[in-house]
């Protein structure tokens, strides 16, 4: 049976990549990648996300070699450049936000984060990571246990008044994690948050008290049956 080093080489001759070249895209060096591909290192998480993230390989293949080595086509400029043309099937790691301490630390490594598992979608958008989210402010659009699907944001500045975001706000140090629509404001350097659920009133949020900023790309609605 293939060791994980022996696929990990494998998946590297299929994308046509020098030890340098997949090393550098790891972060690592070139002589432990080919430790890792000699079996005498490990393969951790980090490493593994940056694969299945970038590159659309599959988690499984990596850890027992079952089903296909990719889950699309390689997105081998993905690193780079990120656009909206949507991959055929892709693999999006979901996190919970208690197992991340939130999403600033989150979104400011999520290649250290470890997924809790992982959502496979076709026809979306490149994703950076899915959460489920908690609360009724989005119902009956979104409800409690529902998991979102985001791009990550850099600057709030890049926003597009009235889409749906994921956002961290700072309240009194506290972070307060909420999904909702992002309206332009009649205040300078405030934005305005909007529910779907009527029963929750428009927010005026400072900008600078903004933490972390995701467009939401797409929902799961999730069932309870019994």
């Amino acid at each position: 049976m293939m060791t994980i080093g022996e696929r990990i080489r494998l998946i590297r001759k299929q994308l046509n990549l020098t030890q340098e070249q997949l090393a550098q895209r790891l972060g690592i060096g070139k002589a432990a990648l080919s430790m890792i591909e000699t079996g005498k290192a490990g393969f951790s998480t980090r490493n593994k996300n940056i694969l299945v993230q970038d590159l659309n390989v599959n988690p499984e293949w990596i850890e027992s070699g079952k089903g296909k080595m990719f889950n699309a086509d390689p997105d081998l400029t993905a690193y780079t450049h990120r656009t909206d043309n949507s991959l055929p099937l892709q693999s999006v790691p979901l996190y919970s936000i208690e197992g991340t301490a939130g999403l600033v630390p989150l979104f400011a490594d999520q290649t250290e984060a470890k997924p809790v598992n992982y959502i496979h979608i076709p026809n979306l958008p490149k994703c950076d990571g899915a959460i489920y989210i908690v609360g009724d402010s989005m119902y009956p659009l979104l409800k409690s246990g529902d998991i979102v699907l985001y791009k990550q944001l850099s600057d709030v500045r890049d926003v597009f008044w009235g889409d749906m975001y994921l956002l961290s706000i700072d309240i009194d140090g506290e972070e307060y994690i909420t999904v909702k629509y992002v309206q332009k404001s009649d205040h300078e350097g405030y934005v305005k948050l909007v529910s779907q659920n009527q029963h929750h009133a428009d927010k005026e949020v400072e900008i600078s008290r903004i933490r972390a900023i995701a467009l939401i790309k797409a929902s799961v609605r999730m069932h309870t049956i019994g």
